[in-house]
């Protein structure tokens, strides 16, 4: 569910929040569904809850996640919902390419494969 790389030198709540943030802008978490426990998640994740806090502290800033007292966190349903989620994806791609740079991948390359999987996931919807 959530990856969590201790030799990366982000921080471990942005390693986190970054995961939801995909997760929920891919659709993996829907609008409306309750997210993990802080607790139970930092004990899945073996890490501080307090990590954990400042990660959903940061998603429902955003207005990616609200809380609901007594009850937990859920993903939220707001419009401006869509535009953040494409926001993500447009970071994670960015980082892909970064990572195609260091690797030296030709643009031309890293464009065709973009555009590959893209018409290979059109049937998929």
């Amino acid at each position: 569910m959530i990856g969590i790389d201790l030799q990366n030198r982000k921080p471990l709540y942005e390693q986190v929040q970054e995961s939801f943030q995909t997760m929920i802008a891919s659709g993996i978490l829907e609008a409306g569904s309750q997210m993990p426990s802080v607790r139970s998640l930092a004990m899945e994740l073996a890490i501080n809850a307090r990590i954990i806090q400042k990660a959903y502290a940061s998603l429902e800033q955003e207005g990616f996640i609200y809380p609901v007292r007594g009850k937990g966190n859920f993903v939220s349903e707001s419009k401006e919902l869509k535009g953040k989620r494409q926001e993500t994806v447009y970071r994670s791609l960015k980082e892909l390419v970064k990572r195609g740079r260091e690797l030296d991948i030709l643009c031309e390359d890293f464009i065709s494969k973009v555009r590959q999987y893209y018409e290979e996931g059109e049937g998929e919807k």
